[in-house]
């Protein structure tokens, strides 16, 4: 079964250029309809039939899993064995009949410009190397819009603080340069010249631009957790990385860029993508505006 799985894995990462992310995701779907065929006594994809794929469905929505997630595993599903199919390793697609669940995808929100300035305050609460860190990270995130993916995946060489822009690399590789404003880069001036070297310790050779305590490049994971606990602190317990991403978008529409100018810095490849941050409800001009300087 687990070669089928590798076999389909790197056909999908070559056929579609998938991030690690998407490709571990899937990873996880498929695997997890393994585990469960298994505890049925099934051996073999192939030996799966158009009930044991319902049942699982219907496993997944017993146990309350969101609609998004049940989703993405029948998607996930409904490829493996079409690529099963397709090339031969088995005869019948049990999914055939499987309808992808509908999900009402809520719009993206956007926190106020007074919130994304509490926010950005309370780093300043420490001097540590850790505190100066998270100022520039979060200064960078809302004056970019960049995904966190991004952030924590930024080499030294990427940040261009004389010239004010920054290098990322989205998804499939695409590259874009990103204005920065006068607060992000004072920020970032602060923590290049004062912490990084502090965090990176023994490990001075590390290219990553934002380290951990161990002077390890800072994961996904760990900035989460970081902004987690800021978000606490603030009393918004929804506030995700993702959240300043929309709050981007969202501020910089209201201070009047332009759609086309917001998409080509979110990196989206579909205007019609952007448009979801025209319908957020905004609650007046923000005190800052995306890359403009301050």
């Amino acid at each position: 079964m687990q070669n089928h799985l590798e076999q389909f894995l790197a056909h999908i990462t070559a056929e579609r250029g998938l991030t690690s992310n998407t490709t571990a995701a899937y990873r996880t779907d498929i695997e997890q309809l393994g585990m469960f065929l298994q505890e049925r006594e099934i051996v073999g994809w192939e030996r799966a039939t158009e009930e044991d794929i319902m049942a699982f469905v219907l496993f997944l929505r017993e146990r309350r899993y969101a609609a998004s997630t049940i989703a993405r595993r029948t998607a996930a599903l409904k490829s493996f064995y079409g690529y099963l199919t397709s090339t031969g390793l088995i005869v019948k697609d049990p999914t055939g009949s499987l309808d992808s669940p509908k999900v009402n995808r809520s719009p993206p929100r956007a926190i106020s410009p007074n919130q994304v300035d509490e926010l950005l305050e309370l780093p300043l609460r420490s001097s540590t190397p850790e505190g100066m860190r998270d100022k520039a990270m979060l200064e960078l995130l809302y004056a970019t819009g960049m995904r966190v993916s991004e952030l924590v995946a930024l080499n030294t060489e990427d940040l261009n603080i004389q010239n004010k822009i920054v290098r990322c690399l989205g998804k499939h590789g695409r590259e874009r340069h990103l204005p920065l404003g006068n607060a992000a880069i004072t920020s970032l001036e602060e923590y290049v010249d004062m912490a990084r070297s502090q965090l990176a310790r023994n490990n001075g050779q590390t290219e990553a631009l934002f380290l951990n305590h161990r002077g390890k490049r800072l994961t996904r994971q760990g900035f989460w957790l970081i902004l987690k606990g800021y978000a606490e602190d603030l009393g918004l317990d929804d506030l995700t990385p993702h959240t300043l991403r929309h709050s981007f978008a969202a501020h910089m529409l209201n201070n009047g860029a332009n759609l086309r100018e917001v998409q080509e810095l979110l990196g989206h490849a579909s205007l019609s993508t952007t448009q979801i941050y025209t319908h957020i409800a905004d609650d007046g001009p923000g005190k800052r505006n995306g890359h403009r300087p301050v």
